[in-house]
C-alpha cells in the first residue's frame, strides 16, 4: 500500500494501514485448506490458527482493553497467551473454527475503527501519543505474517501455493558484487530515540567506539556456501565449536534446510517452487552455528550488532546516521500493474510476494554508506551479538516483548528478509532467535578486524 503521509490525517493513516495489514493476512491464508491451518506442522510452529486468534487477542487487549487508562495488561488470558501456550503444544489446544476466527478477528477490527475516531493521538500518555500503540499491534499482525510464511514453509503434505501472479520482481544485476569493504572505525551512534515506531529494544539512542574492520560487501551467496560444502564444512570438527559439533551431530545437517541433492546438482524449495540452487542468491535458512563454521572457513568471523549497524546506516565522511541504508526515507514501492491495492517494493526484497530470496545487488538502491548491498531486506542476518538490553533500556509498554528474552542463549539477527513487510524493519531493528533456528529466513555476512 502506498499512501503519501502528508496526504491524510494520522487517523487516516492509521486505519489504512490497520486495513492493508489484514488484507495481507487473509491474502496469505487464502489458498489455504482449514485442515492445513488447523493441523501443527511441526513442533517449532504452532498452527496458522492459532496465530489469527492470536492477532485478534493483541489487537483486543492493546486497542480496545488498554484504552482506558491504567491499570494496563500485558498478559492475553485464554488460548492465545504464547507464554501459557508453548508453539510445540499448540496443536493440541481446542482452537474455534477458522469461520469464528475470521468473525472474531473482523468484529475486534469493528470496534478498533471505531474506537481510534475517539482517541486523542496528540494525548500525553506515551502510548496513544503520535499512534505509538497502533503501530505497536500493526507490527505485530506483519511479524505474525512472517511467521504464517515460516510455517508454510514447514507445511507437510502439499507445498504452499505461494500467489506468485501478484508480484514483480526487478531483473537481477549483471554481476553480483563481492569481496569485502572498510568501516574507518570511530565512535558511531547505535539505536534510536523514537518513540512513534521503534520497539523498547531498540533505544536509546547511544554512542559506541568501534575498532576498524571489514565488512562483506554482500551477504554470503548460495555459490560460496556450496564451496564451503565442499570443502568438506559439515563435516571439519576444527571449523565448529563444541556446541555447534553437538548441534550438528545432533541434527544430521549437511546443507541449508529445504536444500537436496539430485542427479543433476542441489536443489531446494521455496514454498511450491522447487530450482536449481542459485549461486548469487543469498544462503539462508541456516542456523547460527552453520554460519559460525563457514564464517571460520572463511577466516573471518560474524559481524556484532553494532558493527552491522555502522556499516548499514552510519556514514563515516559525515558523522550522521540513516534510517535505511539509501536515507530516511522507508522502501519505496510502485503498483503491480494490476490496478489492485498490491504494490511491489522497489527499493529492497521485502514485503513477501516474492516468496523468495533475489540475486544481491539485484536492488541499486540498496546499498549503505559505505558500499554494502543488501542490508535491508533478502534474508535476516545473524550477527555474534547475544540479545540484551542497551545502556538505560526502559522495557515498554510490557516486558514480555523485549526483557524477558535477555540472555545468551538468543543471538540477534538484523535487517529483516523477503518476508518481512516494509513497516517491520529498519536499520534499528533487532529480531532474535535461538541458535539452531533454521526456519527463519536467515542468511549472514562475515566481517574480519581491519
Amino acid at each position: 500500500m502506498v499512501v503519501r503521509a502528508e496526504t491524510v490525517s494520522l487517523r487516516e493513516l492509521l486505519a489504512l494501514q490497520l486495513e492493508d495489514a489484514r488484507e495481507r493476512t487473509l491474502a496469505l491464508i487464502a489458498p489455504v485448506e482449514e485442515a492445513d491451518l488447523r493441523k501443527q506442522h511441526s513442533p517449532l510452529m504452532g498452527p496458522i490458527l492459532w496465530d489469527l486468534g492470536h492477532i485478534a487477542a493483541f489487537e483486543e487487549l492493546w486497542l480496545l482493553r488498554n484504552q482506558d487508562g491504567p491499570p494496563r495488561f500485558s498478559a492475553m488470558p485464554g488460548l492465545y497467551d504464547p507464554f501459557a501456550h508453548p508453539r510445540a503444544v499448540r496443536g493440541g489446544l481446542p482452537l474455534p473454527s477458522l469461520e469464528a476466527t475470521l468473525a472474531h478477528m473482523a468484529a475486534v477490527r469493528e470496534r478498533v475503527l471505531e474506537r481510534l475516531d475517539l482517541l486523542d493521538l496528540d494525548a500525553p500518555d506515551p502510548l496513544l501519543r503520535g499512534g505509538y500503540v497502533h503501530r505497536m499491534v500493526l507490527q505485530h499482525e506483519y511479524q505474525h505474517n512472517e511467521t504464517i510464511l515460516q510455517t508454510l514453509q514447514l507445511k507437510t503434505g502439499l507445498p504452499y501455493r505461494a500467489p506468485r501472479a501478484a508480484a514483480r520482481v526487478p531483473p537481477p544485476a549483471a554481476a553480483a558484487p563481492g569481496g569485502m569493504v572498510l568501516f574507518p572505525g570511530g565512535e558511531v551512534e547505535i539505536g534510536t530515540d523514537d518513540r512513534t515506531t521503534a520497539y523498547d529494544n531498540e533505544r536509546p539512542k547511544h554512542q559506541v567506539v568501534l575498532r576498524p574492520f571489514r565488512i562483506d560487501v554482500a551477504p554470503v551467496t548460495n555459490g560460496a556456501y556450496l564451496e564451503f560444502m565442499a570443502d568438506g564444512g559439515y563435516s571439519r570438527r576444527e571449523l565448529w565449536s563444541e556446541a555447534g559439533w553437538r548441534w550438528l551431530r545432533e541434527a544430521g545437517a549437511s546443507a541449508p534446510a529445504y536444500w537436496w541433492r539430485t542427479a543433476y546438482g542441489w536443489v531446494s524449495r521455496s514454498m511450491d517452487l522447487v530450482e536449481p540452487v542459485d549461486p548469487d542468491r543469498p544462503v539462508c535458512h541456516v542456523c547460527w552455528y552453520e554460519a559460525e563454521a563457514f564464517a571460520r572457513w572463511a577466516g573471518k568471523r560474524l559481524p556484532t550488532e553494532e558493527e552491522w549497524e555502522a556499516a548499514a546506516t552510519w556514514d563515516p565522511a559525515t558523522g550522521e546516521k540513516r534510517l535505511f541504508p539509501w536515507g530516511d526515507e522507508p522502501p519505496a514501492a510502485i503498483g503491480n500493474g494490476t490496478g489492485g491495492p498490491v504494490t511491489i517494493p522497489t527499493d529492497a526484497n521485502l514485503d513477501q510476494l516474492s516468496f523468495g530470496t533475489t540475486p544481491v545487488g539485484t536492488y541499486p538502491r540498496n546499498v549503505s554508506p559505505i558500499g554494502c548491498h543488501d542490508m535491508i531486506g533478502n534474508v535476516w542476518e545473524w550477527t555474534a551479538s547475544p540479545f540484551r538490553g542497551y545502556p538505560g533500556f526502559r522495557a515498554f509498554p510490557y516486558p514480555e516483548y523485549s526483557e524477558t528474552f535477555f540472555g545468551a542463549e538468543y543471538r540477534v539477527l538484523r535487517g529483516g528478509s523477503w518476508a518481512t513487510r516494509p513497516g517491520a524493519i529498519r536499520g534499528t531493528f533487532r529480531n532474535w532467535d535461538f541458535l539452531i533456528r533454521r526456519q527463519i529466513f536467515a542468511g549472514f555476512r562475515c566481517a574480519r578486524d581491519a
